[in-house]
Parts: C-alpha cells; structure tokens; sequence
C-alpha cells in the first residue's frame, strides 16, 4: 500500500500537471470508487472543475477544486495514478481529460481505492478528522504527545505506529524501517515506553519517512510514480524484506516475524525482544 512517501511523490510529481487546470471531462467507469455517492453524482460535479491546489493528509490526495469543493482520493493497496500513458492501461477505473490531448488515468486492479467528493473545509477537516491522527512533520509531532496517545496501551509499539487514528501516513514499510533507527523492538508495548524512547522513535519516523520521498517511494508491488517508473527505497532498505540479511550495523541476520497480523523485520539484537512480564504468585 502507498504510504506518507508514495502519496507524497505522486503530489510532487502531478501538482505542476493539475493545478490551474480544468477537468474538461470525467469518466468513472467503477461505481465501487465513489461509493456509497453514485459515481454519475460526482462525475457532474467534477466535470469543469478548476484543480486550484494539490495537497496530502496523511495517505490521502486532495484536490481543491473550485467552488470549495475536494477530491480526496486513497490509492489503498494497489491504486495508481498514470499521467499521459501511451495505451489505455489494464484496470482503468477512472479517466480524467484536461485539453491539449493531456489525460490523467486511475488504475486499480483490486479496486479498493476512493474518490470521496466532499463540500467546504469544514467537511474536509471533519471527515479527515476522524480517520487521521497528528501528521509527521508537524508541530504537533512530539515525544510527548505520541506518549500521551500511548498512555495504559498494551499494544505492541508497531501495532500504535501503524493505526492511522494516531499517527497519519506511517505503514507497514516505514514502521519496520522507523523502529530500527530508533533501536525499538516492534513488540515493545507502547505504554511502557519512555519518554526518550518516544524522542527515539519520532526522529526514526522522520528519518525514514524522508528517506522515502527522497528515494521516490518504494516500488515493492504495485507503486508507481505517475510516468509508469519506479520508486527506489526499496534498494536502501535496513530491515524491511531483509530476512536472513546481517544487519547493516552488528551483523546479526534479520529476522522476520508477525505483529498485529503484518509481516514485521528487525534486528533482536539492536532492538531487544521485551522479556515476558510473569504473573505474580498469590
């Protein structure tokens, strides 16, 4: 899935193609886009809508369209943006037209990804509101508020990272990458951090999150940059999909091993595994 960086690229990469354009027209061919809004609804709406701004919340796009009007769309697993492809792609599910013969195309050959039309700023920070928490990046991204957030958790610290009702952006790619900069186990529960622990790991998120979007994202599986080329973090990774490597800074084999139902890599001897807390006799 696109994470912080991906989205982030593809902003950079489509904001000089959209901004101070008009859809001329609007094709979407995939009802399960728009849903539960009709996609003919949206369509209308879209159609001749000045693209005023291109700007990201986390991992969604959002389009500021005339009229006080935004298009936020989520690439989920395998969604894709294609500016100006040779041939029609396979899985097109929304086409947009901008005159001059230039086309911008929505790919998604599992079909999770959105296209959420809503209206004024305050519906925007709402419906982000409730799915996002504190951005990185942001002066609101402190050791101490992400403590705060994980105050009587017992959740592993990977599992926290990766809600995005705490923290906006981070998957499963950048959490591994983040804890093993900040040498912190992923099973570590949250709760019993500390505060240095938290100063820690929110520099090893950023870290690892501008690595990312200096390499132009990770192009594991589906990921790709607007022009069709690949993203390039994946040829630095430290842990992630490394299992069995030595580590880039003891030498001991990465391991693999699963949190909270995700594929998870880190170095037990740069991040020690928690010790299990035994019940106490009575």
């Amino acid at each position: 899935m696109p994470e912080l960086p991906e989205v982030e690229t593809i902003r950079r990469q489509l904001a000089p193609h959209l901004q101070g354009r008009t859809l001329e027209t609007v094709e979407i061919l995939d009802a399960r886009w728009t849903r539960p809004v009709a996609p003919e609804v949206v369509q209308a709406e879209l159609q001749g809508a000045l693209v005023e701004r291109l700007s990201r919340a986390g991992k969604y796009l959002i389009w500021g369209l005339s009229g006080e009007r935004f298009l936020l769309v989520h690439l989920r697993m395998t969604g894709a943006l294609l500016w100006n492809p040779p041939d029609e792609p396979l899985h097109t599910r929304v086409r947009f037209g901008l005159g001059r013969g230039d086309r911008l195309v929505y790919v998604d050959p599992r079909r999770f990804g959105t296209g959420h039309l809503l209206h004024g700023a305050a519906a925007r920070d709402l419906y982000l509101g409730e799915r996002l928490g504190v951005e990185p990046f942001t002066d609101g991204f402190t050791a101490q508020h992400l403590r705060s957030l994980a105050r009587g958790r017992i959740a592993p610290v990977k599992s926290f990272l990766l809600d995005q009702r705490r923290v906006a952006g981070i998957g499963n790619i950048y959490a591994d990458e983040a804890l093993f900069r900040a040498r912190v186990h992923p099973l570590r529960p949250v709760g019993r951090l500390t505060l240095a622990q938290w100063e820690l790991i929110r520099a090893g998120v950023e870290a690892a999150l501008r690595a990312g979007i200096d390499a132009k994202g990770a192009s594991i599986d589906d990921f790709r940059h607007v022009d069709g080329a690949r993203g390039s973090f994946q040829d630095s990774f430290l842990v992630h999909r490394r299992a069995g490597v030595p580590c880039p800074v003891c030498g001991t084999p990465v391991r693999k091993f699963v949190v909270g139902g995700r594929g998870t890599y880190a170095c037990e001897h740069c991040q020690p595994r928690p010790r299990r807390r035994h019940a106490r006799q009575s």
